[in-house]
Parts: structure tokens; C-alpha cells; sequence
């Protein structure tokens, strides 16, 4: 094959700037040009994939998403950096060199969400130290390997097209494309690709789009590379590799979540917000999010009764009732026991949540078809932007959002949010927030009863124990002190009137700490105590 000598080593006239194109090259240059931004375009679509896999799926394993995203992001950016450095020191070779690196990003950064899988559910949890030096690492190599691409193609350009392009021109250019392939993705990632492909596909996906980059240059390139045939050779192996492992991503998927769990996976979605898994054992039903137990089908009923009848009972006959959050039905399931009821609201974020628990059999036997009761009103939104644009008075408000994890979460736990909610509050009714284990975390759970109080709504303590999370906290708010209902609901196979007044006692290893601040918008002080408090049982 001959060989451009302008394209793989460096030459005086390389240097000079003064080469004329060749006939054939010109004649190809427009094509070359072309596809040559377009790489630009995929490279970093694929870049940023990698990086908000390895964001999510540190997230999904290891909890704290602000951490995760900020600490991945962080190391991914450093090593592009680190990257772009080094590429000075690639002066000959400059197509060849592309083509390997592409091939490598392709490989190594298309098979890291399944790698880091895999590795995670091989560790016993007291290696959680090995799989964040594994995730760091796999992070560290993809940036560097990202960083060397983008200086190698305005390089290539630069000597190719010469006389098309000033250097202004060309880094206007090269960058444009790069900037509008991270948006495209920025907006598919969450939208489409992982609801659609999951995250291990989407790596892999992504990964073929890479090499796809790297078959490119070997056929604009053909006539210009050294050992064509084992270029060739090489980009069939990785496409064969990723391929075999995209056949294989759900296998190994559902492998990997099978040890992760302990239990057989009867459903598994990732939704826009989160990733939704319903396993089934001897013991029962268990629902995660994002990994996280939500509840265990042989106990669920011991927090929901807490949940709901302190409140309900207590405000005499409700009959308009708001359910922010508890999309699983579990809580319309025990506010549907009172005859009064007239009218339910659930504002749900996530509609796969209210469309699996009002479809799946196995789920709508635990929440006794409470999705599907007519006196029930379904409103997939966000529960804060809702309760602004609302007008409407409640009598009783069952607040049920998962733990505040992460300041998305703990939003919904300042006193920004419990102002909307008094507003919305009648002058008898209550309203009653889960609040985390004032066992395990005491700081968050009174943080939560310090903010409630924080905008003028008497809050009352209590807890109940549910053998699956241990000793867990409530709040009841409401305009009047918590008065003792004069009955509850028949049929409650944990609630009773004479082991109420118990609930509301709280023994000192679980009483009110000092130094308390209130959780507001502009300190998410909560979100560090629960983490903090959460994080020393790992």
C-alpha cells in the first residue's frame, strides 16, 4: 500500500506548511472533512456517555449521587486534561495512533458499566474500597484516553486540510461538533437511552460507535496506513467482542442483580428518575429504588399503619386526602379503609411507579387494587412544583418520599416545602411525614421535626418498629396539638389504640440531640446529616 508521508511521520515540507494536497487526496477531501467532524461529533457523544454511566451506575452501587457525580466528573475531566497534555508527545503516526485509540476507548469505556457490574456483584461488601479503586481507575483511563482523541483530530485536519482551514477556524469547528455531541447525549442519557437500553447496552452501544469511528478513519486512511490488514483485524475483534457482549447484556444484567439482591427478579425498569426492581423470595415481595429497600411485602404493613392512622384517625372523618409521593399504593390502600373518604390525590413523580403498581398482579394483591378505586386521583408531577400551582385544602397530607439521600430529595424536606403544605392543610387536619430511623440517624430524624416546626405547624414525634428497617421515625403536623383518636379502623393487623400512646415515647438513645438546624433550600443541612449518620453503618 503506499503511504502519505504527511499523514504518518513528520516531514520538512509537513512542517513548512507549504505541500500541495495530493490529486487523490483532493478528490477525497470533502468526504474526509466530513467524516472527519462527524467523528469529532461521536467521540464526544461517546466521551460523555462513559462518563454519566460511570456517574449513574456509582450512584446506583454506592448511594450519595451528589458525591458520585461531583467526585466522576471531577476524575474525568482531570484526565481528559491529563490526556490532551500528553498528545504533544505524539508527533508520527497520527492516523494510526487515532485508530488505536479509538479501538481502546471503544473496548475499555464500552465494557466499564458491565465490568464494574459484574466486579460489584462478585464483592463481598467489605470491598467496597477495591471496586472504588477499580471504578476510579476505569475512569481515570477512558478521561485520559478521551483527552488524547480531540488534539489528534484537530492534527489530522490540520495537515489533511491545510489550505481549508485557518487555525481559528479549525478550533471553531472541531469544538462545535464536540459541544453538540455532549448535548445530544446530555438529553438522551436520561430520556432514552437508559429507560430504553439500560446502562450496561447503552455503554456497549456507545462502545460500537466508537469503533465504528476507528473503521472510518481505516477506510478514508487506507491508502496512508502502515499494516492496514492488522488494523483491520483489530477492528474486527472489538466489534466482535462488543457485539457478543451486547447479545450477552441482559443475561448479565440480570445475573449481576440476581447476586446483588439475593433473590429472584420478578421486575426490573429504569424509568426517567430511577431504576425500579421487584424481587420475590421465600420471605416475600421486596421493592428497590436506585437499590434501595422501599419495602418488604412481610412487613410493609407495620410502616404504612403507622404511616397513615395516626393522622387519619385523629382528624375524626377526612374526607379529602393528598399522598405525596407512595406511588407503590400502600398508603391509599389504608386511607381507603375510612368510609368518609371522598377523594384521593397521589402525586406520584415517576408514572412507571403508579403503572406497574396498578397493573402487575402480584403488586396490586399487596395495595388491594387501591391504584385502581375511583375515588382515587393519579398525578405524575413533582410533588413541590404541584403544591405551588395547587389550590386545593386537604384534610389529612401523607407525605411518603424516600430518604433525603441527595438535595433532589431533600427539597422535599425543608421548610420551603412544609410552608406549601400548611397552605394547603385545613384548619383540622394533619399532615404526617416519614422521616428516617431516629435509631440510626437521631440528627436527620429531629432535623426534619426542627424544620416542621420551623414555619409555625405543632409537629409530634412518634416511631414504630418494621423488622425490615428497625426502629423508624414519623412526624405529624398539623395547627392544633396531636389529640388520641377515639378509634381506628378494623382489620389493622399492627396499630391498636392501647399501643399508640407507646409510639409517641422515645427512649434516650433515640431523644431530640441539640445544635439542630433548620433544612432549607439554600443549606440542604439534612441531606449531610442523614449521609453522614447512614454512612457509618458501611
Amino acid at each position: 500500500m503506499s503511504q502519505d508521508p504527511t499523514a504518518d511521520a513528520a516531514s520538512p515540507s509537513d512542517a513548512a506548511g507549504d505541500t500541495e494536497l495530493s490529486g487523490s487526496t483532493r478528490a477525497r477531501a470533502s468526504m474526509a472533512e466530513v467524516l472527519l467532524l462527524a467523528s469529532v461529533f461521536v467521540i464526544a457523544a461517546c466521551g460523555l456517555v462513559y462518563e454519566l454511566a460511570a456517574g449513574a451506575l456509582a450512584s446506583y452501587l454506592l448511594g450519595d449521587s451528589v458525591l458520585q457525580f461531583s467526585t466522576i466528573i471531577g476524575a474525568y475531566l482531570f484526565a481528559m486534561g491529563l490526556g490532551s497534555w500528553l498528545s504533544r508527545y505524539i508527533d508520527r503516526q497520527l492516523v494510526a495512533h487515532f485508530l488505536r485509540l479509538e479501538l481502546l476507548v471503544g473496548v475499555i469505556g464500552g465494557l466499564m458499566p458491565a465490568a464494574l457490574f459484574t466486579v460489584h456483584s462478585l464483592l463481598p461488601p467489605s470491598q467496597a474500597l477495591a471496586f472504588r479503586v477499580l471504578l476510579y481507575g476505569l475512569v481515570l483511563l477512558v478521561g485520559t484516553l478521551v483527552g488524547l482523541e480531540i488534539p489528534l483530530v484537530m492534527r489530522i485536519l490540520k495537515r489533511h486540510f491545510r489550505q481549508r482551514y485557518a487555525l481559528k477556524e479549525l478550533v471553531s469547528q472541531v469544538l462545535t461538533f464536540d459541544y453538540l455531541g455532549a448535548l445530544l447525549v446530555a438529553v438522551a442519557f436520561p430520556l432514552l437511552l437508559v429507560p430504553q437500553l439500560g446502562l450496561v447496552r447503552t455503554g456497549l452501544f456507545f462502545g460500537l460507535l466508537n469503533v465504528a469511528v476507528a473503521v472510518w478513519a481505516l477506510w478514508l486512511f487506507r491508502a496512508e496506513l502502515r499494516a492496514w490488514r492488522s488494523h483491520a483485524l483489530t477492528c474486527a475483534v472489538a466489534i466482535a467482542l462488543l457485539a457478543a457482549a451486547m447479545a450477552g447484556a441482559d443475561r448479565l444484567s440480570t445475573w449481576a442483580e440476581d447476586r446483588f439482591y439475593g433473590e429472584q427478579i420478578v421486575f426490573k425498569e429504569s424509568s426517567s428518575y430511577q431504576r425500579i426492581v421487584v424481587t420475590q423470595g421465600a420471605g416475600g415481595t421486596r421493592l428497590f429504588l436506585n437499590g434501595n429497600l422501599q419495602f418488604h411485602s412481610r412487613d410493609e404493613y407495620r410502616y404504612h399503619e403507622a404511616l397513615v392512622h395516626p393522622a387519619m384517625a385523629a382528624q375524626g372523618a377526612p374526607r379529602r386526602v393528598l399522598v405525596l409521593g407512595g406511588g407503590d399504593g400502600m398508603a391509599v390502600r389504608e386511607i381507603l379503609r375510612y368510609p368518609s373518604v371522598e377523594h384521593v390525590t397521589l402525586v406520584e413523580l415517576d408514572p412507571h411507579m403508579t403503572t406497574l403498581f396498578s397493573t402487575m398482579p402480584l403488586l396490586r394483591q399487596l395495595n388491594q387494587d387501591a391504584l385502581r378505586s375511583p375515588k382515587l386521583e393519579i398525578v405524575n408531577a413533582d410533588a413541590f412544583g404541584w403544591l405551588e400551582a395547587s389550590q386545593a385544602s386537604f384534610d389529612v397530607i401523607v407525605i411518603d418520599f424516600p430518604d433525603p439521600s441527595n438535595f433532589a430529595l431533600g427539597k422535599l424536606y425543608t421548610a420551603s416545602f412544609y410552608r406549601l403544605v400548611d397552605q394547603h392543610l385545613a384548619a383540622s387536619g394533619y399532615a404526617v411525614i416519614q422521616a428516617t430511623s431516629p435509631l440510626v440517624a437521631p440528627r436527620a430524624y429531629w432535623t426534619v421535626v426542627t424544620t416542621v416546626e420551623s414555619v409555625g405547624l405543632t409537629a409530634t414525634p412518634y416511631h414504630a418498629h418494621v423488622p425490615s428497617f428497625g426502629e423508624w421515625g414519623y412526624v405529624l403536623a398539623s395547627r392544633r396539638p396531636w389529640s388520641m383518636p377515639r378509634q381506628l379502623p378494623p382489620g389493622l393487623r399492627f396499630l391498636s389504640l392501647e399501643s399508640l400512646p407507646a409510639l409517641m415515647s422515645f427512649p434516650p438513645d433515640m431523644a431530640r440531640p441539640s445544635g439542630l438546624e433548620v433544612n432549607r433550600l439554600s443549606n440542604q443541612v439534612l441531606v449531610h446529616e442523614f449521609e453522614r449518620e447512614w454512612g457509618k453503618l458501611h
